[in-house]
């Protein structure tokens, strides 16, 4: 199995490689690539180092699976190239989420959409992917008519250059920024660019791509991102309102069956979820689970997911892994 990570050096193609290398993922030969000042470089991986090449020598090498994760001007050029060399492309950027000849998936939720004819499978956004996770299967359930949501976002999602400026701004330090303001003790009510409406990116994300991997337009969706000087994950207060009522010890049960989904809601003992605990783990953790008391038939719950695993690098290998176990790889490529 020949696996290229397309952005290997960079903060979630790093995180990638790790998680190749913890689950095992049959990896005959990797073909780490990066951009064109990073080409030659060394990549460590189980216990091999490996050259890093550029884009034009991996598509020529016909990988099987390429795990994107370097931009969607990046993306939008060359998945097609490598898709037309028979790789199936799992792409971590927004390039092709809304596509609508492309699959967006969360593997617990709806990776049986997949076929041998995917060629470029969508990786949703990390905010989306943990909110989602917990919302399927109440949506089941009782179905929701309407979710509004406030998002506290990890400095991760931004990327090193971030990081590099809490870093920075915590030592007092001048240095290049990501933000427009200080992050440091801060909270910026801005996760990527505005767009319509006065929304930024990121919330409409949230809106857009829940819609399309629950399958449902109708589900009203309304978001605040917020972005907080943390390190380990992104955080979610998500008020729920249902179109049927719930009891709240089924919808913990609910929870507590959902694949992925770790439930953490014991406020006697001070025990719910936190990204503090969530880094470096592949689950969602919900809690605080608890009856609207101002609205009939609605819910308020807190999610923390580790934005680079879950939310990014471990979705799309569980992808791969779907697409492994049901011998779709294979398929695409005519084997």
């Amino acid at each position: 199995m020949k696996v290229a990570v397309v952005g290997a050096t960079g903060m979630v193609g790093k995180v990638m490689l790790q998680v190749l290398e913890e689950r095992n993922f049959p990896v005959t030969e990797l073909i780490p690539v990066a951009s064109e000042r990073s080409v030659g470089n060394a990549i460590q991986f189980k216990n091999s180092e490996y050259t890093v090449v550029g884009l034009e020598t991996a598509v020529a090498m016909q990988p099987d699976i390429a795990l994107f994760s370097a931009g969607g001007a990046t993306s939008l050029e060359w998945a097609p190239k490598f898709a037309a060399k028979g790789t199936i492309v799992i792409d971590n950027s927004s390039a092709w989420r809304m596509d609508p000849t492309k699959k967006l998936i969360v593997p617990e939720i709806n990776a049986a959409e997949l076929t041998a004819n995917d060629k470029i499978i969508a990786n949703p956004n990390c905010s989306t992917i943990q909110m989602v996770l917990a919302l399927a299967p109440l949506h089941k359930k009782y179905g929701i008519d309407r979710v509004v949501v406030s998002t506290y976002q990890s400095i991760t999602g931004t990327g090193v250059k971030a990081v590099q400026q809490l870093e920075n701004e915590a030592k007092g330090v001048e240095g290049e920024v990501a933000y427009p303001h200080q992050i440091h003790k801060n909270a910026l009510p801005h996760c990527d660019i505005f767009e319509e409406a006065g929304y930024t990116k990121e919330e409409l994300k949230l809106v857009r791509e829940t819609h399309k991997i629950l399958n449902d337009a109708s589900i009203g969706v309304t978001a605040t991102a917020v972005r907080i000087p943390v390190v380990g994950g992104h955080s979610e207060a998500v008020n729920i309102e249902f179109r049927n009522p719930y009891e709240v010890e089924d919808v913990r049960e609910i929870l507590g069956q959902t694949e992925g989904v770790i439930v953490q809601d014991d406020i006697n003992n001070n025990h719910y979820p936190m990204p503090f605990y969530a880094e470096g783990k592949d689950e969602v953790f919900v809690g605080r689970i608890r009856r609207d008391l101002s609205r009939e038939n609605t819910l308020n719950m807190w999610i923390v997911a580790d934005n680079l695993r879950k939310g990014a690098a471990t979705n799309t290998i569980q992808i791969a892994e779907y697409l492994m176990a049901k011998n779709l790889v294979g398929k695409a490529l005519g084997v």
